[in-house]
């Protein structure tokens, strides 16, 4: 594990991070939930308050540049900087890691979930065509939620193992769900 640490520490260092610096108005508050909610979705992590970082990336430069803009179109003010962290650089990693793991653990809890429902299906003996349609929306929704998140994992957080096990389970469900309504549902309703 240690070995494992130590080369995606190098590989951090070897990449770098940008480093958003800014300061929004605290009326309307809507303008700092917007900050908060792209910087979100692109995986930073927040380093203290308005400090927020991400590895080194055209995908990322071009986002927070974006962001950086509209931060000062706000009426506040924004500093993009690249850097490498001289001393410290396993807790930025750390914090980063462990924001992916969490939301690989969301992904598992979804997907437990989505395995419950269609449980309760084949308790209620739901087995329509448009139940089935329901539940691939939900499948694929958990999919897409994984992509997003395997996209900014950019050093393999410990929980992707478990989110891509979950997946395949819900996969396997469905499939045998749906064997079912084809099974049940007759030709043509």
């Amino acid at each position: 594990m240690a070995e494992r640490a130590k080369s995606e520490s190098e590989h951090a260092r070897e990449r770098g991070w940008y480093v958003l610096v800014y300061r929004i108005p605290s009326e309307p508050t809507r303008l700092r939930a917007t900050a908060w909610r792209r910087l979100k979705s692109l995986g930073a992590v927040y380093l203290q308050n308005s400090v927020a970082a991400l590895p080194v990336s055209p995908t990322a430069e071009r986002a927070l540049r974006k962001l950086q803009h509209d931060i000062v179109e706000m009426s506040g003010t924004a500093i993009l900087m690249e850097s490498a962290v001289l001393v410290g650089e396993t807790n930025v990693l750390a914090i980063y890691q462990a924001a992916r793991s969490d939301e690989y653990e969301e992904i598992v809890d979804r997907s437990v979930g989505f395995l419950a429902e269609l449980q309760k299906e084949y308790e209620k003996k739901h087995f329509s065509y448009a139940e089935l349609e329901e539940n691939e929306v939900d499948y694929t929704k958990l999919v897409n939620w994984f992509g997003k998140v395997r996209a900014r994992d950019e050093f393999d957080a410990p929980g992707r193992v478990a989110a891509e096990e979950a997946l395949k389970r819900c996969e396997v469900a469905l499939e045998a769900y749906a064997a079912r309504v084809y099974a049940e549902e007759p030709e043509g309703h």
